[in-house]
C-alpha cells in the first residue's frame, strides 16, 4: 500500500480498549487472539509460521520492515496470522536479499498491517490482562459493528484449528520443497522420518535433511497404521496452532505409536505427546512468543536461549510415573521438556529449529537421530 493510499486502522480488544493507527497493508477486518512477540528480527519467519493462525501479532521492537522480504526464509507457503501490528513500518528496505517490501507481501496474502500504534502500551495491557480476543480493521469502520463481530468470535480455547493449516496430502521433502508425486520406496541407508504435520515449519524439514534423514511429511489426520506402513525409523510431531486439548484424534494416533518407533515432539507435538500419556494442558496468561526465552536443561545444567511461540502448556503435576522433566522455563517455571525413556520418546515446548532465533537447542535433532540409530543397529 503506497504512502498516499494509507487509511485509518483500528484494533479493538475484548475488554473494550481501542487503539487507532494507520494501515500500511491490507483492507477489511479480521478477528483473532492478540499476542506480542519480543523478537527484534525474524518477522518473515513469524508471518509464515502456521502456529500463528488466528492470532493478531504485536511486535515489541519499534521499527519493522527494514530488511524487506526474501524467498529463502519463509516457513510455509502462506501468511497465517490474522493481523500485524507495529509501531513504525519501514517502507524502503535495505537488504541485498530482499525481493519485495513487507507491505507488498502482506497485501499479496490479503493480510492487514497497521502502524502508528503505541505498541508499548498495548503490550503492557496484554501482560496485565492476558491474551485477549481482538478485531483488527483497515478502512471505514463502525466501532459498534466491530464490537458486535468480536463478541461473536469464539477465540481459540476448545477449538481444533490445526486442520486449517495442516497438510492435506503425503509428501516428500526434497531439496527445499514438497514433492507430492512420489512413491515410498524401500528404505535405503538414510533414516526415514515421518513428520506428523500439524502445521510444520519448513526449518524442521531442513534440519532433518541436513542430518541426512529422508523426510516424509504426513497429514495430522493419518492414523497410526498409515504412518507405520511407511516403515519410518522415527516420527516427529510438529508444531501447530491453537488449543491442544480438543485434538483427540491426533492424541490417539500418538498413543498408538508410542513404544513402536522413536518419537520427538516440538511445541504442539510436545503437548500431544504429553496428552497421549495422560497429562493435561492449560492456557498461559499471555503465552511465550519471542526468541529470547531462557530455558534450563535439567540434565546438563546448561541454560539455553530459545525461540518460542505457544499459548498453552503442559501441567507438570499431571505427568505420569516414568516421565522425566528435562527442561524448565526460567521466567515462569513452566514445563519445557520431557523424556519418556521406556517409550522411546521425548519432547520440548520450544522451537529447537529456531527460525528465527538462536541455535542453542539444535542438538535435540541430533539426539533424535541417535535415538533412531540405536533402534536400527
Amino acid at each position: 500500500m503506497a504512502a498516499e493510499k494509507k487509511c485509518p486502522a483500528v484494533i479493538v480488544l475484548e475488554d473494550g480498549t481501542v487503539y487507532r493507527g494507520t494501515a500500511f497493508a491490507g483492507q477489511g477486518q479480521a478477528c483473532g487472539e492478540v499476542v506480542f512477540n519480543t523478537a527484534m528480527a525474524g518477522y518473515q519467519e513469524v508471518l509464515t509460521d502456521p502456529s500463528y493462525k488466528e492470532q493478531i501479532l504485536v511486535m515489541t521492537f519499534p521499527l519493522i520492515g527494514s530488511y524487506g522480504i526474501n524467498d529463502q526464509d519463509i516457513e510455509s507457503g502462506a501468511i497465517h496470522l490474522e493481523g500485524f501490528v507495529v509501531r513504525e513500518y519501514q517502507e524502503r528496505p535495505s537488504n541485498f536479499r530482499s525481493t519485495r517490501t513487507l507491505a507488498r507481501y502482506l497485501d499479496d496474502h490479503g493480510k492487514i498491517g497497521i502502524e502508528g500504534i503505541d505498541t508499548r502500551a498495548l503490550t503492557r495491557r496484554i501482560r496485565t490482562q492476558g491474551a485477549m480476543r481482538a478485531i483488527i480493521a483497515a478502512g471505514p469502520v463502525s466501532l459498534d459493528e466491530l464490537k458486535a463481530r468480536l463478541d461473536a468470535y469464539p477465540g481459540l480455547v476448545g477449538r481444533d484449528i490445526v486442520q486449517t493449516v495442516a497438510g492435506r496430502a503425503i509428501s516428500l521433502w526434497q531439496d527445499g520443497a514438497h514433492v507430492t508425486a512420489f512413491r515410498v520406496s524401500a528404505r535405503g541407508d538414510r533414516l526415514r522420518v515421518a513428520v506428523f504435520d500439524c502445521g510444520a515449519k519448513h526449518t524442521i524439514f531442513r534440519n532433518l535433511e541436513q542430518l541426512g534423514c529422508e523426510v516424509v511429511v504426513v497429514p495430522s489426520r493419518f492414523g497410526p497404521d498409515d504412518i507405520m506402513s511407511l516403515e519410518p525409523d522415527g516420527v516427529l510431531l510438529s508444531n501447530g496452532p491453537g488449543d491442544p486439548a480438543p485434538l483427540k484424534r491426533e492424541v490417539e494416533t500418538v498413543r498408538a505409536l508410542l513404544g513402536r518407533v522413536p518419537v520427538f515432539g516440538i511445541c504442539l507435538g510436545h503437548q500431544l505427546l504429553a496428552q497421549a500419556v495422560g497429562a493435561k494442558t492449560a492456557k498461559l496468561k499471555f503465552g511465550h512468543h519471542g526468541v529470547n526465552q531462557p530455558v534450563k536443561n535439567m540434565l546438563s545444567g546448561r541454560v539455553e536461549i530459545t525461540s518460542q511461540n505457544h499459548g498453552f502448556y503442559v501441567l507438570r503435576d499431571t505427568l505420569p510415573d516414568g516421565a522425566f522433566v528435562t527442561h524448565v522455563n526460567l521466567n515462569d517455571d513452566t514445563l519445557e521438556g520431557i523424556r519418556y525413556p521406556s517409550r522411546m520418546a521425548f519432547s520440548v515446548q520450544y522451537h529447537p529449529e529456531a527460525a528465527p532465533g538462536p541455535h542453542d537447542s539444535q542438538y535435540l535433532f541430533e539426539d533424535f537421530v541417535r535415538l533412531m540409530r540405536s533402534r536400527t543397529m
